[in-house]
């Protein structure tokens, strides 16, 4: 496999007010599933669940 086709760029999204605000990358390898993090929202002001979307 190449370099770049095990890391894959992924966008996450706030789960309140549904904004797109980061950008990350994964390796699909071991992270098959879509991945969640607590991320500051500028928006909301405070800590919220992103998913990634697609």
């Amino acid at each position: 496999m190449a370099k770049n086709e095990k890391r894959v760029k992924v966008t996450l999204a706030c789960e309140q007010c549904k904004r797109r605000n980061y950008i990350t990358t994964k390796n699909r390898q071991n992270d098959r599933e879509r991945i969640e993090m607590q991320k500051y929202c500028k928006w909301d002001r405070s800590h919220t669940l992103h998913k990634e979307t697609r």
